[in-house]
């Protein structure tokens, strides 16, 4: 199976992949998720190929192949290779010095055919005497003279030769050139080649100055005679090249034969750009290849052999070498995606708000929905309202959540929303409509016995007072689920401070109603925090006339969580309380009321006592006065599993004539004086039996004579 790189498995779509996942057998085979696909099939190739180890290649002798890098430039702009291989220049040599072999052979047979001959005198040691130097004389005078009368026979024969010594060096070994006539004698008078290099033309110039001073020498005019011919000879082996070529060669510069290790630049080679790859078109520099070079092969688009199976990569390469042109693709634009939100509302000091979650008990977190001052003052905004909104999913770059429109504030209409009274300023009443939890043969006994001893209306607020262990927790519960079913358009809120985790859960899943809590194992600065949004945002729902409850377990440790965070104001109570800690749990609790007009905040609190702490005594003793309705627990009759363990004797209700009616008013007042004379365990061992023996609490009272 091919090995496929990061890129190639991002650019393919997530069916793709599980193919792949499911043959390679990764362990995230059906995942959804790309990204977990793409890294599992890479760590599967990677342990594949860790897995098969190849055997390390065998070293193989590297033989260098002949490089020719030297190029012969003409004035026309040409180049060509010169010297390619070691074999051709060896052949250029052969040809080279047979050329130079026969021209000697023919210059030896001009000089042989001439009739007399003056040797030159050989030049002895020391100072010539008179004699030798007019000897000299004669014979140099005598050798211009032959010299001048064979000079155009001479130039004749030459010519001939010049152009007979290239069929020579071409025709076979069978074949004879003609014999030249005899090369004529050098004169007196030195003439230069004007083709020599500058620095041999320098050095015979100083020889021949130098023996005009002293003598005349016969070597140098043979040494200018045998550059001459060693230049001849060379310009009609470049005749003999240049033969078979149909096009005819621009004037150059007549270089000196080279021995395969020098160069000479006559001409500058003009650069080629080879990046550019636009091969079909005609090139503005093209040279012939020389008939002994090899065949080099033409330009190709490079390819990248970096991975292996690219396929991406050849593709785009092969449609750029096929001219293909790739139009830029535009930027997609990123649509903003509206969906559906609802919240609680938190502003900071600064006026900015925050949509709260309930799933994260108002707190900060990021399904949060950002709320503008703007939107805030347009729609008459406060803390703790519950906006159900359109908001815009954050794009790249963005934090939050925007919010884009208000469809509800607290249920209604934001037009309607707009013209609320602000909750201090609405009118507190008695509670006068009863929240009967009793309901028909299957309700809790101890509902039956809250509904006839201490009724709870609209707007009561309720305190139970408990001992540790005398069942507080199970009583709220059964009241909660209670009023859930008798009264579904009544919201609920469970709020649990400084509670054991285990409890909350147990609370979420058998309370109907919204559970927001803060377990023991936060600071009390998150417990007072939440207590706040809860306080707040019933505080709105009751601005809007809705009825709404909250059981608080326990307002003994919100008020310690209050005492924790609040500043030191230097008077200290008893059991280290200090003197303002407890106006704000206060306010939370008397913020329950009956407003007139319609809607109510109902607050069912627990308080602890006999804990040991004399703090807790002292909070008790600070909201003992504030409630309107109290039910007590006794410890004793709990620990004789006598529940519900409500003491009858000091639970009541204030003003309970205005939830009862009539006659269950006068029937309480009867069983309550039949009951004064008992302790608690007699009255709730009483009072149980009787409730057993009815199916409701008409009932009940009905058979009281009886």
């Amino acid at each position: 199976m091919p090995q496929h790189t990061k890129e190639q498995l991002l650019a393919m779509r997530v069916d793709e992949l599980k193919a792949i996942a499911v043959e390679l057998k990764t362990p995230n085979s059906y995942s959804d998720v790309k990204a977990q696909l793409v890294y599992d099939i890479l760590d599967r190739q990677a342990e594949m190929t860790a897995g098969t180890v190849e055997p390390a290649p065998k070293r193989r002798r590297i033989i260098a192949a002949p490089h020719d890098h030297v190029y012969s430039a003409t004035q026309a702009g040409e180049s060509e290779r010169f010297d390619s291989t070691r074999d051709e220049r060896a052949a250029k040599r052969q040809i080279a010095e047979k050329a130079r072999v026969e021209a000697a052979a023919a210059a030896e047979a001009l000089v042989g055919q001439e009739e007399v001959v003056v040797e030159a005198p050989k030049r002895k040691r020391g100072r010539p005497t008179k004699a030798e130097v007019e000897a000299r004389k004669a014979m140099e005078e005598q050798l211009a003279a032959e010299e001048t009368a064979t000079a155009p026979a001479q130039e004749e024969k030459l010519a001939e030769t010049a152009v007979e010594m290239p069929e020579a060096a071409t025709a076979t070994a069978e074949e004879s050139a003609e014999p030249a006539q005899p090369e004529a004698k050098k004169s007196n008078t030195i003439t230069y080649d004007p083709d020599l290099p500058d620095f041999i033309l320098e050095q015979m110039k100083q020889q021949a100055e130098a023996g005009e001073k002293e003598e005349a020498t016969p070597s140098i005019s043979s040494l200018s005679e045998h550059f001459r011919l060693r230049n001849e000879a060379a310009a009609s082996l470049n005749k003999t090249e240049e033969a078979p070529e149909s096009k005819p060669a621009p004037a150059q510069s007549v270089a000196k034969p080279t021995d395969g290790k020098d160069f000479i630049i006559v001409e500058d080679v003009p650069v080629v750009d080879f990046n550019d790859y636009s091969f079909g078109e005609s090139e503005p520099f093209s040279r012939p290849a020389p008939a002994y070079a090899p065949v080099e092969p033409q330009h190709s688009a490079p390819k990248f052999h970096r991975f292996k199976d690219d396929v991406l990569i050849q593709q785009q390469l092969q449609a750029r070498a096929e001219g293909k042109t790739f139009a830029p693709q535009p930027v997609p634009e990123q649509k903003d995606l509206i969906i559906d939100a609802s919240g609680v509302l938190e502003v900071d000091p600064q006026g900015i708000g925050f949509l709260r979650s309930s799933d994260y008990n108002y707190m900060p977190s990021p399904d949060d929905v950002f709320v503008s001052q703007y939107q805030i003052r347009s729609h008459a905004l406060k803390m703790g309202d519950v906006v159900d909104c359109k908001v815009k999913v954050p794009r790249e770059g963005e934090k939050y959540f925007s919010l884009v429109s208000i469809d509800r504030i607290n249920g209604l209409d934001p037009q309607q929303v707009r013209d609320r009274v602000a909750f201090e300023h609405l009118t507190p009443l008695f509670p006068d409509e009863q929240f009967k939890l009793s309901n028909g043969s299957n309700t809790p006994l101890a509902c039956r016995v809250v509904d006839l001893f201490s009724p709870i209306g609209k707007g009561q607020r309720a305190l139970i007072v408990a001992q540790p262990k005398t069942g507080k927790t199970i009583l709220m519960k059964q009241i909660a689920n209670a009023i859930a079913a008798n009264y579904p358009d009544t919201y609920l809120m469970m709020l649990l401070i400084d509670e054991r985790p285990e409890e909350v859960t147990d609370m979420a899943r058998t309370v109907n109603a919204e559970v927001i809590a803060s377990t023991f194992d936060e600071p009390a600065a998150r417990h007072v925090r939440i207590a706040q949004m809860v306080l707040d945002k019933a505080k709105r729902m009751v601005e809007c006339g809705h009825d709404v409850v909250i059981f608080l377990d326990s307002i003994t440790r919100l008020a310690r969580a209050f005492n924790t965070t609040a500043p030191a104001s230097g008077k200290i109570l008893t059991g280290g309380v200090d003197a303002n800690a407890l106006q704000k749990p206060k306010r939370f609790f008397g913020a329950a009321r009956n407003i007139e007009g319609g809607g109510s905040l109902t607050i069912i609190a627990t308080a602890l006592i006999d804990t040991g702490s004399k703090m807790d005594e002292v909070i008790f003793e600070e909201f003992k006065g504030t409630g309107n309705m109290e039910l007590q627990l006794d410890r004793s009759l709990a620990n004789k599993r006598i529940f519900p363990a409500v003491n009858l004797i000091q639970s009541s209700t204030r003003r309970d004539d205005l939830l009862l009616d009539e006659n269950t008013l006068n029937r309480m007042y009867v069983l309550r004086n039949y009951m004064g004379d008992m302790n608690s365990m007699e009255a709730m061992n009483f009072v149980k039996k009787n409730l057993e023996n009815s199916l409701s609490n008409e009932e009940f009272l009905a058979t009281m004579n009886k």
